[in-house]
């Protein structure tokens, strides 16, 4: 009962519709103020939108305009600009130099062969002795692809010929209890160094007698990776025949690769010399005898260098 003259003060209504503290949760100490702060005066200024000033309706911060949109900022945009121009011109100078060094358009013209040529180019290349034409064939001053010219050197069975030696490589280690992943890979960097110092060997060797020739470093790699073909034969007929079994068809092989390489590159390396005189051309020609017969009496050595060991 309320005493005279008493004036019973107004009931607090709660924020956002809520009950008060005396009609709501008699555990609530403080109000719930989580609607926002107004500004003084009470409440938030409303914007166009219904919302607050500089909000989307419905959003309880304010966010600039260039968070929301980002590109819609001109510095973003000429940043991204910049950035872009800047990897098109990286692009551009790596693949000139690229280009320079290393072409890749050449490259897949060594790697464009067929089962057909891979079978008659390994025929060849064990029975070099049955072959007649050996010309190269060429269309519009470039040579044809290895699939249409069997006298084309490739790519395929040299790389193909490499990793099958590293697995025989393995087999042969294996059988005598040598096997290690160490010594695996010091087979394969021995092997991978050996073929780096002939290829620069070849190379120094044609620029100190100026020889000037239509030898690339990708022929020079390619004659100096089919030697792995025979080594491959040899290593399979010692582990299936024994030791002499690896010794007759290592000769066999030897002959044959020093055949093969004496037959290809007297036509690269033995070019015609109509501009120079006769002394010149006949001390010239020496020279081109002596570097292609030493090119072929090398394959022959580092196919033993490189084998023999694996067989104990």
């Amino acid at each position: 009962m309320a005493l005279p003259g008493y004036r019973q003060p107004p009931k607090r209504r709660a924020r956002g519709g809520a009950q008060g503290p005396d009609q709501g949760d008699p555990n609530q100490l403080f109000d719930d103020t989580s609607f926002g702060v107004g500004p003084p005066g009470g409440g938030m200024a409303a914007g166009p939108g219904g919302g607050a000033y500089g909000e989307s309706p419905g959003s309880a911060f304010h966010v600039p305009g260039f968070l929301n949109d980002p590109m819609a900022n001109p510095m973003t945009n000429m940043a991204m600009a910049y950035g872009s121009t800047l990897a098109n011109q990286g692009k551009e100078a790596v693949e000139k130099n690229i280009d320079r060094f290393f072409s890749v358009k050449k490259l897949k013209y060594y790697f464009a062969v067929d089962t057909v040529y891979v079978g008659k180019k390994l025929g060849i290349l064990l029975f070099p002795y049955t072959h007649q034409n050996w010309e190269m064939r060429y269309q519009q001053d470039a040579p044809v692809a290895p699939r249409v010219d069997l006298n084309a050197p490739d790519l395929y069975i040299p790389s193909m010929a490499f990793i099958t030696y590293l697995l025989v490589t393995g087999v042969a280690l294996g059988t005598q209890n040598r096997f290690s992943p160490e010594q695996l890979g010091m087979q394969a960097s021995s092997a991978l160094v050996w073929l780096i110092m002939e290829t620069l060997a070849v190379l120094l060797s044609l620029y100190l007698i100026t020889v000037r020739t239509d030898l690339t470093t990708f022929d020079i790699v390619a004659f100096a990776g089919y030697k792995y073909v025979g080594m491959i034969v040899s290593l399979l007929a010692g582990l299936l025949f024994g030791g002499n079994a690896y010794y007759m068809v290592l000769a066999w092989c030897s002959c044959a690769i020093f055949f093969f390489t004496i037959r290809t590159l007297r036509l690269k390396i033995l070019a015609d010399m109509s501009a120079d005189s006769s002394i010149v051309r006949s001390s010239k020609n020496q020279l081109r005898m002596y570097l292609t017969f030493s090119i072929a009496a090398l394959q022959p050595a580092l196919m033993y260098w490189l084998s023999f060991h694996l067989l104990r």
